[in-house]
């Protein structure tokens, strides 16, 4: 285990024992891409309270947790899955978040693969048409591709088996070739994702970190 995954295990393992600078070292490495996954299941305008209730039960619960890096951000995307569905059910649907993407059924690709879909995903505009795929499919993109989660990790938040979340996430990758394609202007521009490997967002401040814990717990 090397470079960044080696210091967010590190880290998990400190807060654990009590640490709040490793809990925000963990917070800054997760929350930008677990904030992404929580817009594509309930919005923008509740994901930052749903995220807040998330980490509230993240940092409540950090003690039973066991694993390395992957295997935290697979239970923090869980988390977050389930707090994102109770809410979807208090509102009682799933948010229509940008176009109706059945107007591009049965328009080719511009590519053969999905490799340009991965280059030009970005938090912010592309999550918005990540968001306009079938659930299934948008929850196995950003799972795999933004939450960087390999298909056994991605299938146990989504309670599905791997070869399922894998086919999901390549359908879901055409179809956002084809939106893409279809809206050029969205494409351009556009910052490159980080890998999982890479700095996942601008440092949190310790009083970036009590402010949520003090907003979740307001909340619950």
């Amino acid at each position: 285990m090397l470079g960044d995954d080696a210091e967010l295990t590190a880290a998990v393992l400190a807060a654990q024992d009590g640490d709040e600078t490793a809990f925000r070292t963990v917070y800054r490495s997760v929350h930008p891409r677990l904030l992404g996954y929580i817009r594509t299941l309930v919005g923008d305008p509740d994901a930052e309270d749903v995220a807040s209730e998330a980490w509230l039960q993240i940092a409540r619960d950090l003690r039973r947790f066991s694993g390395d890096a992957d295997r935290f951000r697979g239970w923090a995307a869980r988390i977050a899955r389930n707090r994102a569905l109770d809410h979807i059910r208090m509102r009682g649907r799933r948010p229509a978040i940008g176009g109706d993407e059945t107007e591009l059924t049965g328009r080719p690709a511009e590519s053969d693969t999905a490799s340009e879909a991965i280059e030009s995903l970005a938090t912010g505009t592309t999550l918005s048409l990540i968001a306009r795929l079938p659930q299934d499919q948008a929850e196995a993109v950003v799972l795999r591709v933004v939450m960087g989660l390999d298909a056994k990790t991605a299938a146990e938040t989504l309670g599905k088996r791997p070869g399922a979340v894998r086919t999901a996430a390549h359908r879901g990758l055409k179809r956002l070739a084809e939106l893409l394609g279809a809206e050029p202007e969205r494409a351009d521009g556009l910052d490159a994702l980080p890998s999982p490997g890479e700095p996942r967002g601008p440092a949190v401040t310790s009083a970036a970190v009590t402010h949520t814990r003090a907003r979740t717990q307001k909340d619950m």
